[in-house]
């Protein structure tokens, strides 16, 4: 049951090939883009109803110490996980709403192109890679590191 976050890779999909000469972020692209971020959001909603399923029904009281606090652990693991996964549905709703507004696909620093290939990768970047790269640099020096 204790599985990482999930990656939007796990949810299959054609990568997107634009026209000759189509233009970024047309109605076809923001449209692959809304059901890759539905796809992916469904695929974490199931894994959460399936969790707190599993969570009910494992949840009986273990006449050992040992075995209880070993399932304790596994619950605890588990929600963590969880916790991530809801707060990436958060970032995913904000995406289709992006995607709604007509802003999704820019980077919110410079407002250039993110790029297909990024979106596709994570369908949830709000930077291009140029400015996600000096702000992990910065966020770095920030933290005492060089």
């Amino acid at each position: 049951m204790n599985s990482p976050t999930q990656d939007p890779n796990d949810v299959k999909f054609t990568p997107y090939e634009p026209a000759k000469g189509e233009e970024y972020m047309s109605d076809a692209e923001l449209e692959h883009f809304r059901t890759i971020l539905l796809d992916w959001k469904q695929q974490l909603i199931g894994e959460a109803d399936r969790t707190k399923t599993y969570i009910q029904d494992e949840s009986s009281a273990m006449p050992d110490i040992n075995d209880r606090a070993t399932q304790e652990e596994e619950f605890a693991l588990t929600l963590r996980t969880r916790d991530r996964e809801r707060k990436l549905i958060r970032k995913i709703d904000k995406s289709i709403a992006e995607i709604e507004s007509g802003d999704y696909g820019f980077c919110e620093t410079c407002g250039v192109e993110i790029g297909l290939r990024r979106l596709e990768a994570r369908p949830t970047a709000t930077q291009c890679i140029d400015c996600k790269t000096l702000s992990e640099i910065k966020e770095r020096q920030n933290q005492g590191h060089t």
